[in-house]
């Protein structure tokens, strides 16, 4: 019986059936325990109290311990990461040493070279201490640092000579610069990168939450450099500084590949070039991990259950839509039926689909590609965009003929979706018999977990705010932020999505069909029931999920 699963027996970790089986050492025994983590028998803390209590070392948690700079600083961050070690404290010329492995003699040993001082092992749960790594090994030093290399080399040559080519050097300061750009902002959560050139410097910006923090300020020098890189890496025209340009490229980041979606914008300073990360996690979640209420978890369940119509979602840039068709199209496709997409760009890889990239300028647009599939036989399309009455068009008769079409319009509210596709032209008696769901969604700040603050509302107070029904309800308790080292002192970490589900039912139908306006069908949709952005806002925020001022940011 291999001693790191019994224990965990013991701790209550695992059931008593476990000990039957036979582990032949301790590599056998690591292996197994990693497997049951992942079937989601064991948690991540209940390992690393095992590891402890084998060990005979006390458990740290690295999120609330006051960590000593000057330890860290003592070993190099690539062998912090190579073992998943981090020093935290200095103690009678002894360090300690928090470990994920803390029966790893290699990493003691390396770690003893390098500080020169006799380790102290303490055990820390695998997430914890790899956060804990991204705080306190940035590379805001090393991008520093870079970019004085690069002047340096500025001076002999001129940036953007030798810098582009295809045989560049893996080595090279300007290399080396726009790959800590990018992985750093894959540790800090961005969703965005802009890189803006200025009259004097350059300014580096990560979208954090959907709140955009400046980074880095790069001298001037170095622009062309950069950006000349880039522009090789998603396979944009160099030459071509006049107009925007689109890309991709893929990197890999502990042990991921991550994709970015790349845009160059012509500006009175120079080219901007924007980042957006697209994390293919987002397509393997799950439709509860959107965090729908009841009621509209349920109203569109029933539309996506569905052989055929339409189904919309609706909302600003950066609001989510993709991560939700994304996850609705990863529930929906099975290997019986034909799933195809027509995108500009694809912006996640999903295994078993057929994913088409639209290409304007060999004359596949949106509208030509759509109606090539439609004689694929499709049973489930999904378009990316729907942005003239010629897509509009196909995509109507294509929910009408026996498809389930899934795409994204841009609209304020689910109600104004309605009269929007009667704007670019549809007839509105298709409109009203194609389209099944309407979704708006808008993305608001995560409270931190571990620093929200609980407090009593003051029921006059937040009815100034008009934020809907129940606030005639007895006083709730509301969540406010307060800051610490594990959300960068912000008290958000993270983004969850408030949603308003329309189902188009026959009353809406015929406003449709009547080309009544969104007032009036947004009227007609409350009293069937729906919940509108501001109310399921309000109701997360009494569920704990994030405050009211974030909710009264991103709804109007």
């Amino acid at each position: 019986m291999a001693y790191l699963t019994e224990i965990l027996i013991l701790h209550g970790a695992l059931p008593i059936e476990h000990l039957d089986r036979t582990v032949a050492g301790a590599s056998e025994d690591e292996a197994a325990v990693r497997a049951l983590v992942a079937d989601g028998h064991v948690s991540e803390a209940q390992l690393a109290s095992a590891r402890a209590a084998r060990a005979g070392l006390p458990l740290v948690e690295l999120v609330d311990y006051p960590v000593d700079r000057t330890a860290v600083a003592l070993v190099p961050a690539s062998m912090c990461r190579r073992y998943q070690v981090l020093p935290i404290a200095i103690t009678d010329d002894r360090i300690t040493l928090a470990m994920v492995d803390p029966g790893n003699v290699f990493a003691l040993d390396d770690v003893r070279s390098a500080a020169r001082m006799q380790v102290t092992p303490v055990v820390a749960s695998q997430p914890d201490l790899l956060a804990a790594l991204d705080r306190f090994h940035r590379a805001d030093g090393e991008l520093s640092d870079l970019t004085s290399a690069i002047e340096e080399e500025h001076e002999e040559q001129d940036a953007s000579s030798g810098i582009g080519g295809a045989d560049v050097d893996d080595d090279a300061p300007i290399v080396r610069f726009v790959n800590l750009l990018v992985s750093q902002a894959i540790q800090d959560r961005a969703s965005d990168i802009h890189i803006e050139p200025a009259e004097k410097d350059v300014r580096v910006r990560y979208r954090i939450d959907g709140v955009l923090h400046e980074m880095q300020r790069a001298p001037k020098s170095i622009q062309n450099g950069v950006i000349s890189r880039l522009k090789i890496m998603s396979d944009i025209d160099i030459a071509e500084r006049r107009k925007p340009q689109d890309g991709r490229m893929s990197v890999s980041h502990g042990g991921r590949r991550i994709d970015l979606r790349v845009a160059t914008l012509p500006t009175v300073w120079g080219e901007k070039v924007v980042m957006r990360i697209l994390d293919n996690a987002a397509s393997n979640m799950d439709l509860r991990e959107l965090h729908l209420l009841d009621r509209n978890f349920e109203a569109y369940r029933q539309s996506y259950s569905k052989p055929y119509g339409m189904i919309l979602v609706t909302g600003p840039t950066g609001s989510g839509k993709s991560t939700t068709l994304y996850t609705t199209l990863n529930t929906v496709a099975r290997p019986e039926i034909n799933v195809i997409t027509v995108e500009d760009p694809v912006e996640y890889r999903m295994p078993g689909i057929n994913q088409v990239q639209v290409n304007p300028k060999a004359g596949l647009t949106f509208a030509s590609a759509l109606r090539s599939i439609l004689r694929s036989d499709p049973d489930v399309v999904l378009l990316g965009e729907i942005r003239d009455h010629e897509t509009a068009q196909i995509a109507i008769e294509a929910a009408l003929t026996g498809h389930l079409v899934l795409s994204t319009l841009h609209t304020n509210d689910a109600p104004s979706a309605v009269t929007r596709l009667t704007e670019m032209g549809i007839e509105p008696f298709l409109v009203g018999s194609a389209l099944d769901c309407v979704v708006a969604q808008r993305l608001a700040r995560r409270l931190c977990d571990r620093c929200k603050a609980a407090y009593q509302h003051d029921p006059e107070e937040l009815a100034r705010l008009r934020l809907g029904p129940g606030l005639d309800a007895p006083p709730a308790t509301l969540y406010r932020p307060v800051g610490c080292s594990s959300c960068s002192n912000t008290g958000y970490r993270g983004r969850i999505a408030v949603h308003e589900v329309m189902q188009v039912t026959e009353e809406i139908e015929r406003h449709a069909v009547a080309r009544s306006s969104s007032a009036d069908i947004a009227h007609t949709a409350r009293e069937q029931g729906m919940i509108t952005l501001r109310e399921d806002g309000w109701a997360k925020a009494l569920l704990g999920y994030t405050s009211v001022e974030e909710i009264l940011r991103v709804v109007a």
